[in-house]
């Protein structure tokens, strides 16, 4: 049963972006700040990728934790619901199987992905780790 009203639910649902989120703006700064230039949201591409560099054949996926299912053990920002399982689990069981099917598609298709986590984001330390990261992927 959940705790809050469908109203209210439904509200807050609306309020959930699928693109322009806030890691996503913050991993789309870094990228910029370091030189790089990119495209967004391309739907050329399978998944529509949310950061593309069509010149290097290369993306970025910008995962949320929760949404994506992130399989961290340490990982703060996963968790399972605990109301209407028989919703939430085949939803978060199908995204998982999407961003699968998709990856493997962008590898088919010989272009380079690389995921990056929203939990890798909000971490000051691993922010700078990640400037290297996608800096080394971009070369």
């Amino acid at each position: 049963m959940d705790k809050i009203s469908s109203e209210q639910r439904s509200k807050n649902m609306q309020r959930i972006k699928s693109k322009d989120t806030k890691p996503e703006i913050k991993v789309r700064k870094l990228i910029f700040e370091m030189g790089y230039r990119f495209r967004l949201h391309w739907k050329k591409l399978p998944g529509k990728p949310d950061i593309v560099f069509p010149g290097r054949r290369k993306v970025i996926f910008v995962h949320g934790c929760f949404w994506h299912q992130h399989n961290i053990r340490d990982c703060s920002y996963v968790h399972k619901p605990k109301s209407r399982l028989d919703y939430w689990l085949p939803k978060l069981e199908r995204n998982i199987q999407r961003d699968n099917e998709n990856q493997k598609e962008i590898e088919d298709i010989g272009w380079e992905y690389i995921v990056i986590w929203e939990c890798q984001i909000n971490n000051p330390d691993e922010l700078r780790k990640l400037g290297k990261l996608i800096n080394n992927f971009l070369k």
